[in-house]
Order: C-alpha cells, then structure tokens, then sequence
C-alpha cells in the first residue's frame, strides 16, 4: 500500500514539475549567461551514453552555476536505464552505484515524465535544490476497521499532499532517451 501511495505521488509529481524551470535552465540554449548548453526539447532530445552520461550531469551543475543557485543540497532525479551508465568501475562515486556525482546526489525512478516522440522515449531527468520546489504532506483522518476476510483489524487514512515551483531559477530538466 505505501509503494502505491508513493507511485501515485511521485507520477503527479513528475508529471507536473517537469515544465516549471526558468526558461535558461531547460532546452538547446540553457545557460542564463552563456546560453551554451544543450539539455534537449521535446522532439529532439539528448541522447545519453556511457560516454557522454557525466558531461550532461556537468553541464546541468554549470546552469545551475550561472543561476548563482547554491552548491549544497543539489539533486537529481534520472531515469532507471541512465542510473547503470554513470559508473566508472573505477571510483567509488562512479561505479553504478547511484550516490554524489559533481555536488549532485543522484536519485534514479522509472516515475519521470517521459513521451514518446519521432519513435524515441523521451524523458525529462529533474535536476535542482529543495529551494526551488515546497512539498507538503499529511494524514488527515485514520481509522481502525475490522478487516473482511480475517480475524484481524486493518487502519486506512487519508494523505493530501501538494507541490509546487516556488524558485524556477533552481530547478532544470535534461530531456534525454538511450
């Protein structure tokens, strides 16, 4: 029940957040000084390799960079197949283990935004601080009732959550495919 919960969460999650970023934080032209980075745009996204993977996780660390976000508490959120390939075999951060590449903790889920377009899954990897997006959640009503089929109690509940941009600046989206 709690994997459902966090699937339903997260798929909104996603779902939504993805079109937030400041406009130089996303697409062929990202970069709010230097317009020199390519994230990819729906239609013509970035592909990603195991040669190219830790360029782009640079790359977004550099826009964020020119945003003059802040260095601690970065975060990104890459698609599950993207996970496998930035490892090195031979650093601890780079082995596939998903963990800190740059000043990034990489987060890895099969939840993120993705489309299909010209015959490719596209996908939108999220990258940024908790500065730029609030999250709130809470039980608002529990019960206790007697389950049906055995002899035993069963506790259901109702969670509301919300999200919501709240700094564009901090936040940005790789839109990418294998």
């Amino acid at each position: 029940m709690a994997m459902q919960l966090k699937i339903t969460v997260e798929t909104g999650f996603f779902a939504n957040v993805y079109a937030d970023p400041h406009a130089k934080n996303r697409g062929n032209t990202a970069g709010v000084i230097s317009s020199a980075y390519a994230l990819g745009v729906t239609g013509t996204p970035i592909q990603i390799t195991k040669v190219n993977v830790l360029d782009y996780l640079i790359d977004a660390g550099s826009v964020l960079d020119e945003q003059n976000v802040p260095e601690t508490g970065r975060w990104f959120v890459i698609p599950t197949w993207m996970a496998g390939m930035t490892g090195d075999g031979t650093s601890p951060l780079r082995n596939g283990r998903i963990g800190q590449i740059d000043r990034f903790t990489l987060y890895s889920s099969n939840l993120l935004k993705h489309a299909v377009s010209g015959g490719k899954d596209e996908f939108y990897a999220m990258f940024g601080t908790n500065d730029g997006i609030t999250f709130a959640s809470q039980l608002v009503k529990t019960e206790t009732i007697r389950a049906q089929n055995a002899f035993a109690d069963l506790v259901r509940g109702l969670k509301i959550f919300d999200y919501k941009t709240i700094k564009p600046e901090a936040i940005g989206v790789l839109c990418c495919y294998k």
